[in-house]
């Protein structure tokens, strides 16, 4: 799982911990107050104060690299508010998480804190942190997940377009690693407004020019989701990479920054951060038998075992054959009827336990029975080959590519669409109802 956005950001605040002054002083906040409407729902100010301390734990080590206090509230606020309009959107299309996929969240959180639950929870609490809250944040991070995924799986490729995308020859191999700053355009802009966002992405632009840190740029000035996370995009193929971002990446090296560039939501800048090549893509495979007898209500597991081993030393010790005893005894549904025969297939495709037998045997040697979870099994491994897949893998990648760009697309769609439909009232002290800087309050003190 990637990660749990604020949920996630509480895991980096264990790590650093958080200075006890600040959870102080989220305690001791006597009055609680309204700092966005959001359709029928609000975010409060306490809300927002926890949210935004998070972030600020995760870089007490470069506070240096935060916006002044107001810009960094404005920006988790948006984070907070798309929160919402998502989970309401999810739910509303029947999107459901339940208490055992939350508690099995928060045990990853634990874990990835080395941690168990039990010590995430005096954690939590010694932070001032309310565990109820914590796992609110989890069950809203899931549920906006399941709606990428929803998005997703929507988005199809067509066999013309793998073969227009391919027979193109701009499919690229290898992956890069790119950072993305976004200085966003409000749906319907005015001349004004994009000009205003023009200015300050030529600003952004220069800034990067005269050497400032790219990450400390996008977390001070990006508007998009993955400011916080320093503009900070991660390994990508080049083939899932937005074609507007491919076509700008086009003859970069490593540690060049693009000019500003207009698209739908504003302004783009990326950094090609690093890059690495595809090679050729060879995968074994083997060919084997299988015989399996289940353990269930009526079979012990004392007489599963002995019915194995009785076909085995049929097939080993007295010669019969393999394929016609599979399909009279073995339980296998998948193979039973084809003779046991499992095909051709990678050596992870039935798990590991399988794989780390079938590695051990020689052509033509049959395994001793072992144990899964659901019965008694060996194999006869037949055959291994090695086959050069890298032309099925580029027209998967192709299918792959087509499909998350239009994924993304539509996801960016959805999410604009949120915006423009939902009541959106900004009630921060320095913006306006509609979360535009009032005169004067551009900047402030750092956090």
């Amino acid at each position: 799982m990637k990660k749990f956005a604020l949920a996630f950001a509480l895991t980096v605040s264990f790590a650093a911990g958080m200075p006890s002054a600040q959870a102080q002083m989220l305690d001791s906040e006597p009055l609680d107050s309204i700092v966005a409407v959001v359709d029928e729902d609000v975010v409060l100010k306490s809300q927002l104060d926890r949210a935004v301390g998070q972030i600020v734990a995760q870089y007490q080590r470069n506070p240096q690299q935060l916006p002044p206090r107001n810009i960094l509230e404005r920006q988790v606020l948006d984070r907070l508010i798309m929160t919402r309009l998502q989970v309401a959107r999810a739910e509303q299309t029947g999107v459901r998480i339940g208490d055992v996929e939350i508690d099995q969240a928060v045990a990853s959180v634990a874990r990835q804190n080395k941690m168990d639950v039990d010590q995430l929870r005096s954690a939590l609490a010694r932070d001032g942190l309310s565990y109820t809250e914590f796992r609110s944040n989890l069950h809203d991070e899931l549920v906006t997940q399941r709606l990428r995924q929803r998005v997703a799986q929507s988005a199809q490729a067509t066999d013309a377009e793998v073969d227009i995308l391919l027979a193109g020859n701009s499919l690229k191999t290898g992956e890069v690693r790119l950072s993305h700053i976004l200085i966003n355009l409000p749906d319907g802009a005015s001349a004004q407004q994009i000009q205003a966002a023009k200015e300050k992405a030529d600003k952004v632009r220069r800034e990067l020019e005269s050497g400032e840190d790219f990450a400390a740029v996008a977390i001070r000035s990006s508007d998009a989701p993955d400011a916080l996370d320093g503009g900070d995009l991660g390994w990508r193929r080049y083939d899932q990479v937005p074609g507007m971002f491919a076509d700008l990446l086009q003859g970069m090296s490593v540690g060049q920054v693009t000019p500003a560039v207009r698209g739908p939501s504003g302004f783009h800048i990326l950094k090609l951060v690093d890059q690495r090549e595809q090679g050729k893509q060879v995968v074994t495979e083997f060919h084997a038998l299988h015989m399996m007898i289940k353990i269930d209500e009526l079979v012990s597991a004392t007489d599963a075992e002995k019915k194995i081993r009785d076909l085995r030393q049929r097939i080993v010790d007295k010669g019969e054959d393999f394929g016609q005893l599979a399909k009279a005894h073995s339980q296998d549904n998948t193979t039973a009827n084809n003779n046991g025969d499992m095909g051709w297939f990678p050596i992870d495709t039935y798990g590991q336990q399988v794989g780390e037998v079938i590695a051990r045997l020689k052509d033509g040697e049959v395994s001793e029975p072992f144990r899964s979870n659901v019965g008694y099994h060996f194999v006869k491994r037949l055959g291994m080959r090695e086959l050069d897949r890298t032309d099925d893998n580029r027209r998967q990648q192709a299918r792959e590519a087509i499909q998350q760009r239009k994924a993304e697309d539509d996801f960016e769609n959805l999410m604009r669409q949120l915006r423009s439909e939902a009541f959106i009232e900004f009630r921060l002290p320095g913006f306006d109802a509609k979360g535009e800087p009032t005169q004067g309050s551009a900047s402030g003190s750092k956090s």
